[in-house]
């Protein structure tokens, strides 16, 4: 009997010496058992006895047995206060002889430059004045270890110092090399054959690492974020006809001579599937299932779109729930035909189970208020569960991009019809400060330096400072924007803005805008918003005194008389009097006095909007926008359309409207070429008896017809001593038409693709001032305008002192080529075009090239 307890005893000595390795056991069994009083405790500071006592609980008749020995000496050991604890038995009494672990007087960490001290503290579990434990320290270095390896850096390498301290106190030192990143050398593709690697690597959120990844994250190794494109790469095949797709695995291998990742993706494509049939049934006597059928974006016909079909059971799912039907599912329900590579969908609508939602609870929002959270819920407590709103819900706070990852789960609620939703976040920051930097061929170099907030004050609130300073172009805006207005689905939006922008190669006159304009957005559907705005700013022209000093009626006291420095001693001179400089002569032929032009004016609009001084404008307008792009960065496929219309005229010194549209059109061609087609025009309309102002037309250039300068095409002034300014025009219309390319010998991760494009379209009508009776520029009847060769020298002015201008509806067209680069620094393009045929005074730019960015 006692030589199998001895045998017992080694075993679990010998078990307990390799569970803890910082400390020994030593079991001697009693030879009579004992009560839990007669336990003596040996070895004790902080730990009481009465404590150490408790994790022996008596058996049956109060006696301690082995087993309750041998369960208590675990019990002690598992607590992690002891280095290690000793059993004895010593004159029929049990001794406890314990040595405790040493408390933690302080944690640093050392070579960490990548992570800071803060975060290392709140990963790891060892903590100031807490208990010393060898295998705790182990497990924290791996801990920070992880956390290195998930910002990629693989080659890190964390060692643990114990200091001794008197008191049994120890210093616990971290020594961390972190190392460089470990990024991902090369991205490969096996089994995909309708889709080329070079578009699949568009699909997902890896990247591979170039000369331009320290400005980015996205080519660092990340698992979780491959096993995300795994799921990024399924989707994008299964919107695109590929119901049997399949990403069989992703395959991540560690290669030291290039010191990074292979990450390879095994696809199984299957075959493309197109909708043979739409069908609609429903379980519920009273709904009929017919009615559902506007709400389906599936077309018989159309390539299976996994994507449109989710969204058509989501909106089926809430118009049932508005109609009254609560707890109504809609199952989708695909029949393959594996011959002909067809599906026929069936849309069942069925009573669900009766489950109400009994609480919403919100956690991980440490700065978020409660009601930002809960007001993307088309549902709250006590309705009925409704598995669509909550997916809807989820996708709204993702959409915010306030949290870094947004879950919502389900528990069982106090009763089998009752369930809580577990709404669970992680917050990270929303406030940006950039400094923006820029170059442009129409607004030459450009800084801007911004301040802006998207959940201001943690009430979902955007705010947003800025301050521009350039060549051509300065000014500051101050914007806010309430997206729950009134705790309605409604966006309010109030801007503040001041422009300034100065004279240049392509424009003779200056002109400052101050204004302020307040707007409400709806969002009708999700591919479609509404508008509503109204402005109000106020401007102003400037120019040098050169180019505003005409007069022609010495008499006319609205302005001083000025003329020409050149021809000073006309003035007085009769009517007809000349006078020759420079081997040019000039001759008053209008009876008027002295011809304006001679010394280089402005154009007669510009010079009467600098003469009326500052003109307020207060219009109110209205925007639809139509957005089916598959992405807004990089668009491959999808309708973008833009309708605007403004009216101004309510009070203010100007009246107008103003409708204009904007269509694109972008579809995959073949081998990863994008076609773009892209239309726009736009009309102005004079309304109220007042004359409309030449700032008020439409200005063209390469933003219509690339080729062509910055105001560039349309009306101007035909004066060839004047500064013959762009008039602009009340009507324009383009169309072009380009294809997309990438650079298939270049890396994916470089940005750069190529275009071909041909652009017409024509810029028309007139319809600002001519004529300036203050100036005495009136055209008399019969007179000779300066386009016609007799009048095209100094010496043969004309009789025409009005504005003489080209208003031909000529179209304009053009051929190019273009680089488009997805820089680190913000998207970059420059443009090469020739012009085929153009307006007689119509100004080239070939070359174009604009761009910026935040950093």
């Amino acid at each position: 009997m006692m030589l199998g307890m001895r045998v017992r005893g080694g075993l679990l000595a010998a078990l307990i010496m390799m569970a803890a390795p910082m400390g020994g056991a030593l079991v001697s069994v009693p030879a009579a058992a004992q009560t839990a009083a007669s336990i003596v405790v040996e070895g004790n500071r902080r730990v009481e006895v009465e404590t150490i006592r408790s994790y022996f609980k008596p058996g049956p008749g109060g006696r301690l047995g082995q087993a309750q020995i041998d369960d208590g000496l675990k019990a002690l050991i598992e607590t992690g206060l002891f280095q290690d604890v000793r059993i004895n038995q010593v004159g029929g009494r049990l001794v406890v002889t314990v040595v405790e672990n040493a408390v933690i007087g302080r944690i640093a960490f050392e070579g960490n430059k990548k992570v800071k001290d803060e975060q290392l503290s709140a990963e790891i579990q060892s903590k100031p004045r807490g208990t010393f434990s060898r295998p705790m320290v182990q497990s924290d270095a791996q801990r920070i270890a992880e956390i290195y390896r998930r910002s990629g850096r693989y080659d890190v390498r964390v060692t643990p110092e114990i200091i001794e301290q008197p008191n049994n106190r120890v210093d616990l030192i971290f020594t961390i090399t972190e190392g460089s990143k470990t990024g991902v050398k090369s991205i490969e593709f096996i089994g995909n054959v309708a889709y080329s690697s070079y578009r699949l690597k568009d699909v997902i959120k890896t990247r591979e690492s170039n000369l331009l990844s320290f400005l980015g994250g996205a080519d660092v190794y990340d698992p979780d974020r491959v096993e995300a494109d795994r799921d990024l790469i399924r989707r994008f095949y299964l919107k695109n006809g590929y119901a049997d797709v399949q990403v069989v695995a992703a395959l991540t291998e560690y290669d030291p001579d290039k010191k990074g990742f292979l990450v390879t993706f095994k696809i199984d494509e299957g075959q493309q599937y197109r909708v043979a049939s739409v069908d609609f049934q429903t379980s519920i006597p009273t709904l009929d299932a017919n009615s559902m059928r506007s709400f389906s974006r599936v077309s018989v016909g159309s390539v299976y779109n996994a994507e449109a079909l989710e969204k058509s059971v989501e909106e089926m799912q809430i118009e049932a729930s508005r109609r009254g039907y609560a707890f109504a599912v809609v199952r989708p329900r695909g029949d393959r035909n594996f011959e002909q590579h067809t599906v026929s969908i069936v849309f069942a609508v069925d009573e669900g189970p009766r489950t109400y939602i009994e609480r919403i609870n919100v956690r991980g929002n440490t700065r978020t208020r409660d009601y930002v959270i809960r007001r993307e819920f088309d549902l709250s407590e006590g309705d009925a569960y409704n598995r669509a709103l909550v997916d809807r819900a989820e996708r709204r706070l993702k959409n915010l991009d306030f949290f870094k990852s947004v879950k919502i789960l389900t528990e069982p609620g106090s009763s089998t019809d009752r369930v809580i939703l577990i709404v669970d976040l992680e917050e990270k920051s929303t406030g940006d400060f950039s400094v923006s930097g820029g170059y442009s061929t129409t607004d030459g170099a450009l800084a801007e330096v911004s301040i802006s907030e998207r959940n201001f004050l943690g009430r979902g609130l955007y705010a947003k400072a800025a301050v521009t300073y350039g060549q051509y172009a300065r000014g500051g805006s101050l914007s806010f924007v309430d997206p729950y207005l009134f705790d309605y689905r409604v966006a309010l939006g109030l801007d503040l803005f001041y422009r300034e922008q100065l004279a240049n190669s392509y424009i003779a006159y200056g002109t400052k805008t101050l204004g302020f304009s307040p707007r409400l957005g709806f969002t009708l559907r999700e591919d479609l918003a509404l508008q509503l705005r109204y402005s109000i700013y106020q401007q102003e022209i400037s120019l040098p005194n050169a180019l505003a000093n005409c007069n022609n009626n010495s008499a006319n006291s609205l302005l001083a008389f000025n003329p020409s420095p050149a021809f000073a001693n006309l003035v007085g001179a009769p009517a007809g009097g000349s006078i020759t400089s420079g081997g040019q002569t000039a001759t008053d032929v209008s009876g008027q006095g002295l011809w304006c032009y001679f010394d280089g004016e402005a154009s007669l609009p510009v010079r009467r909007e600098l003469q009326s001084g500052k003109a307020l404008t207060s219009s109110v307008g209205y925007s639809l926008n139509y957005n089916t792009l598959d992405n807004n960065k990089n668009p491959t496929d999808g309708l973008l359309i833009d309708w605007k219309q403004d009216f101004a005229g309510v009070g203010g010194d100007v009246s107008y409207i103003k409708s204009a549209i904007d269509a694109k059109y972008y579809t995959p061609l073949v081998a990863d070429i994008v076609g773009l087609i892209h239309l726009q025009g736009g009309i102005l309309n004079q309304f109220g008896g007042s004359e409309l102002r030449m700032l008020d037309h439409f200005q063209m250039g390469p933003n219509l017809v690339r080729g062509f300068a910055p105001n560039g095409i349309g009306p101007r002034d035909l004066n060839p001593f004047g500064t013959r300014d762009a008039l602009g025009g009340t009507k324009y219309w383009g169309a072009s038409f380009e294809l997309q390319m990438p650079f298939w010998f270049l890396p994916k991760e470089v940005g750069l693709k190529g275009s071909v494009y041909a652009d017409a379209g024509g810029l028309f009508d007139y319809k600002g001032p001519t004529s300036w009776a203050a100036t005495g520029e009136v055209n008399v009847p019969g007179c000779i305008p300066p386009t016609q060769a007799t009048a095209t020298t100094a010496a043969n002015p004309g009789t025409c002192l009005g504005l003489q201008y080209d208003n031909g509806n000529v179209v304009r067209t053009s051929v190019g080529v273009g680089l488009i680069w997805a820089s680190p620094f913000g998207p970059l393009r420059f443009d090469y075009a020739v012009p085929l045929t153009k307006g007689q005074f119509d100004r080239v730019q070939e070359f174009k090239f604009g761009g910026g960015t935040s950093f």
